[in-house]
């Protein structure tokens, strides 16, 4: 698979490129500044012994044919503003969380309800826009000996990109389970204020969530 990473120079975004790099994708990671995405890619490569690409963020959705969204919410609007012309007839998988400094523990739902939601309008209707991987820890994810115990639960309109979504989940060696509609986004982009709580109270390096009673057989 074709994997293009938006943002993909920070930390969610260079743990993902890590794992399906490994996992035997092809990755390409984008930045705002080419350079920047470049050197990311190199330094990303040699880690998971894998072929990266880097550029601009526009590279990356080039020739992918799933591109993930990795930005802060403060960049969300204007990045798909910018990339939107280039994403028809892809899958977009937007990993935004509507957070609001410095009250990043607490649920600030933006004007759209959820970020996937406005992403849903931004870019039209020849995009699938799928939303997962909220409450997947950057550290777990760059810590190749560490397993993903985390479930991964996916979003979308579109039945046939939630489950591949769910086939990426696993190739990062996660659980990744499908989780409904769009609409649902509300729910997930909501857990991820908690989780940062949580981390904080309990000195966590990465808490996640895991679904129970749920037979995949």
């Amino acid at each position: 698979m074709r994997i293009g990473i938006v943002g993909g120079t920070g930390k969610e975004g260079r743990g993902l490129a890590l794992r399906w790099a490994r996992a035997g994708h092809a990755v390409t990671v984008g930045s705002r500044d080419a350079t920047r995405g470049a050197e990311a890619a190199q330094e990303l490569a040699g880690l998971a012994h894998a072929p990266i690409g880097g550029g601009d963020n526009l590279t990356a959705c080039k020739d992918a044919e799933v591109v993930v969204l990795s930005v802060p919410y403060g960049a969300h609007a204007s990045t798909l503003a910018e990339l939107a012309p280039h994403l028809g007839g892809r899958i977009l998988v937007d990993i935004t969380v509507p957070l609001v400094p410095p009250k990043v523990s607490r649920v600030q739902l933006p004007a759209g309800r959820a970020a996937a939601l406005e992403a849903r309008e931004s870019v039209g209707d020849d995009v699938r826009v799928v939303a997962a991987f909220h409450h997947v820890s950057a550290t777990h994810l760059m810590d190749l000996d560490h397993p993903i115990e985390t479930d991964v639960l996916v979003v979308g309109d579109d039945p046939e990109a939630r489950e591949l979504v769910i086939a990426l989940a696993r190739d990062l060696g996660a659980r990744g389970l499908d989780a409904g509609a769009l609409d649902n986004a509300i729910a997930l982009e909501s857990i991820t204020p908690l989780l940062i709580h949580m981390n904080r109270r309990y000195k966590s390096p990465g808490s996640g969530v895991r679904i129970t009673g749920i037979d995949e057989t």
